[in-house]
């Protein structure tokens, strides 16, 4: 456990950081003079000027869109569904800690506050707190099957769970088999966001790993167009193709087969991050020394055994940071999507801020929204700095 620093060192540290020589000084008095200057100014038009009744009364617009009232149940389950799996899947990586409780505590209370201050229904309260329980059971249920079950077999089961839950999720969500169909395109605000930036950074990883492959293949054909496709690909703008994406796909298709403007979308942000995450794993695969691949041919293992058990693993190891930069970059990337006529946050920002009730409310609006894509980038890389302590690197 870190202890506080004595008043002495403290004392000693600002003289030799902040106050060590005049234009010191005078830098760091004019640093503190714009920072408290600027937090009076900001709390003063949080508490004075700021109306947030644009949030209050649109929340469900920004959280569900369009999403039918009488089916946000299923938004609910497919939250609860996700939230089992992610505390299920903690607790199995790390060993239990108090830390872990303490954020999973704060957070509940955090939400039920946040629902409470807004006037939200019990319903959704009710709901709120079968989140946090379930978390909660799920954290303990990962700690318990770590405990008693091996490695390998956990590692082979963790990804079909989260496969199995994707299923169920987009089920729940669109309907079909005894539930009431949902179009795309009443998938709106945060849900889609979420959404779209899953399965893109899902379907990308895939693919970026075979481009990395296919560039530094022996086979001519499949090292020339791979360059070909990334660098094409990282040479045009993301609108670009997300544009292109909404225009060409549906002429290069069969006719038979019509995609909506969800999915072109998808296919769209897939084909743009592969091209960049293809250059973050290549950048990985040329770390790991030559040796290492003459070790596994002299124990005898196969190429494809050299690159699954050997190569892949230590090359993803060592660009976590650059693929989670990518991830992050590409969760971010989703705003660009009311361009191209798709409502996910940005758009149904831009939608409400249009009622005549709230004119000129950009600043709570865009706030709100930046500290929703804040929270959700911070989780990101949160987890990157865990996996790297977990893996070691």
């Amino acid at each position: 456990m870190k202890t506080l620093p004595s008043p002495e060192a403290a004392w000693l540290w600002l003289r030799r950081n902040l106050f060590s020589t005049w234009y010191n000084v005078v830098l760091t008095l004019l640093c503190i003079w714009v920072l408290v200057q600027g937090s009076i100014g900001f709390i003063h038009w949080t508490i004075l000027q700021a109306q947030w009744s644009v949030i209050s009364v649109n929340l469900r617009l920004f959280l569900v869109g369009r999403f039918p009232i009488t089916e946000l149940w299923r938004v609910w389950g497919a939250l609860c569904l996700v939230v089992a799996v992610v505390s299920l899947s903690w607790g199995v990586v790390q060993q239990f800690s108090r830390q872990a409780l303490t954020i999973m505590a704060f957070a509940l209370l955090g939400s039920v506050a946040l629902a409470a201050l807004w006037q939200a229904d019990s319903a959704s309260l009710l709901w709120i707190l079968m989140i946090g329980v379930t978390a909660v059971i799920g954290y303990f249920a990962g700690g318990g099957l770590r405990s008693h079950l091996p490695p390998g077999q956990l590692n082979r089961g963790l990804p079909l769970l989260w496969f199995s839950t994707f299923l169920v999720v987009v089920w729940l969500l669109s309907g079909g088999l005894g539930l009431t169909p949902v179009p795309t395109n009443l998938w709106n605000g945060l849900l889609l966001t979420l959404l779209m930036a899953a399965l893109s950074i899902v379907l990308s990883f895939p693919l970026g790993v075979l481009l990395a492959l296919g560039r530094r293949s022996d086979l001519p054909i499949i090292r020339t167009l791979s360059i070909l496709y990334i660098e094409v690909i990282r040479g045009l703008p993301l609108i670009g193709v997300l544009f292109m994406a909404q225009v060409m796909l549906p002429l290069v298709l069969p006719a038979q087969l019509e995609l909506d403007a969800v999915v072109r979308a998808i296919a769209g942000l897939t084909l743009f991050s592969a091209a960049y995450l293809a250059e973050n794993v290549r950048g990985g695969l040329q770390s790991v020394p030559k040796g290492q691949t003459e070790a596994a041919q002299v124990l005898g293992l196969n190429p494809m055994l050299t690159l699954g058990l050997v190569v892949l693993p230590q090359a993803l190891r060592a660009v976590i940071p650059a693929i989670v930069g990518q991830f992050i970059g590409l969760f971010k990337d989703t705003s660009l999507l009311s361009i191209v006529g798709l409502v996910e946050l940005t758009g149904i920002a831009r939608s409400i801020l249009s009622q005549p009730d709230f004119l000129g409310r950009y600043a709570e609006v865009y706030l709100v929204i930046g500290l929703v894509y804040f929270g959700f980038c911070y989780l990101m890389s949160l987890a990157s700095r865990r996996l790297e302590q977990q893996l070691g690197s």
